[in-house]
């Protein structure tokens, strides 16, 4: 008996036009992010092509925010790729709704609004409350470290910047003199084209010696920070080992984003990084706040992290967990009369209970007691199950693991992007 198939013809042409939402099935991630960008507030984005004339013709803000929140959404975070996948992906073709921005647009639209996709960061967040997926009872702070957008080839410790900087002043004045010789001396050398040689080895000596003045100043930043005199002078087997805004020989400055800093990586070795902050709610696993900063140490972060959530939700959370980095007596002390009940971890769990000193440290001897109490226990026992798993869906369901901008401000606003985009997939 013959075998009879479903017609099959696909140079078949369609006589009336399709429609891709015939394509894409309901419930779909795209349609929720296109209503939740409808439902926001975008007069920020508008605000920018006001009075442009009939000859401004942009893509529409409603629609660029729309493709730009389901790429991140979906994992797709480069806008070359954005752009290819208006044409091949029938989610991004609905969004787009025929309109087929090219990368660079894409990437300069992203760039020209940065501070207004952060705004929306909160606007989800209130929405997200209207819904009843945030209820502030209990929060948990957590960071994780995300690469930078930052070559390590590029890259140099201070030590060897001081010895580049030798070698390059060398070079640069054995070419100026061998610019000045003679013809007659200089007919048999090779053909060497001087002044670009010098104008380059320049450059490289003005890269290197804007480096050096960065990682001084940071040191020196650091040193008044500790409490350090400019005129304190290095002391054999003392305090300070080295002079007032000197960096050690090993600390590293990047050329590509000066503003990212070498941290230590989950599973070993370093990279530039940054260190990307959230508070999430225990109800849905919202983030209702994310931060991001460039000390590599999560300690003095939980005031910033709780007037974050203050700021976006107008309260405090009923209670805020955090781990061990976050210690700190006077983070504690600060914190005393926020009504906010805090419990942060001491130490390592598993680990014998340290012993503080309640004249010298009051609040962390408090919170210690605290911590070996049947209900300080159960309370701080919910952290992991509530601060760690967006972390994991960022780096693993988004496939978020190194940011596409440089500079901390402009990574601090990408991070809202991406948090953003988490929220609307867990709502």
């Amino acid at each position: 008996m013959a075998i009879s198939y479903r017609p099959y013809e696909p140079q078949q042409e369609m006589l009336l036009p399709a429609s891709l939402q015939d394509w894409l099935p309901k419930g779909h991630l795209a349609y929720f992010i296109s209503d939740t960008v409808d439902a926001l507030d975008l007069s920020a984005f508008y605000a920018r092509y006001a009075g442009g004339g009939p000859r401004n013709q942009p893509f529409h803000p409603a629609m660029m925010v729309k493709v730009l929140v389901y790429g991140y959404a979906s994992g797709v975070f480069s806008s070359r790729k954005i752009a290819r996948k208006l044409h091949e992906d029938v989610a991004f073709r609905v969004l787009a709704a025929g309109n087929f921005p090219a990368h660079r647009t894409i990437r300069d639209f992203r760039a020209f609004h940065l501070k207004e996709l952060s705004d929306l960061f909160v606007q989800v967040v209130r929405l997200a409350r209207e819904m009843g997926l945030v209820k502030l009872g209990t929060i948990a702070v957590d960071g994780t470290k995300l690469k930078a957008n930052a070559s390590r080839h590029k890259a140099m410790s201070y030590g060897h910047m001081l010895k580049a900087e030798a070698e390059l002043k060398a070079q640069i004045d054995a070419l100026l003199k061998r610019a000045q010789q003679a013809d007659e001396v200089e007919k048999n050398e090779p053909e060497l084209d001087i002044p670009a040689e010098i104008a380059r080895r320049e450059a490289r000596l003005a890269a290197i010696t804007q480096a050096r003045q960065r990682l001084e100043q940071r040191q020196r930043d650091a040193d008044i920070e500790r409490g350090r005199d400019p005129d304190d002078k290095p002391r054999g087997g003392g305090q300070y080992k080295r002079e007032f805004g000197v960096p050690e020989d090993k600390a590293q400055d990047n050329f590509t984003d000066p503003d990212s800093r070498i941290m230590k990586r989950a599973g070993g070795g370093f990279d530039a990084s940054y260190n990307a902050q959230t508070a999430v709610d225990d109800a849905a696993h919202i983030i209702v706040a994310a931060e991001l900063t460039n000390n590599a140490s999560d300690a003095g972060e939980l005031p910033t992290m709780l007037q974050a959530v203050k700021d976006n939700l107008g309260t405090l959370p009923e209670r805020a967990l955090a781990d061990t980095g976050y210690k700190a007596e006077a983070v504690f002390e600060a914190l005393a009369d926020s009504g906010c009940d805090l419990v942060v971890a001491l130490g390592r769990e598993g680990k014998q209970a340290l012993r503080f000193d309640p004249q010298r440290s009051p609040y962390t001897a408090a919170m210690a007691a605290r911590l070996q109490t049947d209900e300080g226990k159960a309370a701080y026992r919910r952290r992991k199950w509530i601060a760690e798993p967006p972390n994991g869906w960022i780096k693993n369901v988004l496939g978020f693991r190194q940011f596409s901008l440089r500079g901390l401000h402009r990574v601090q606003a990408e991070w809202k992007l991406v948090c953003l985009a988490l929220n609307l997939r867990r709502m």
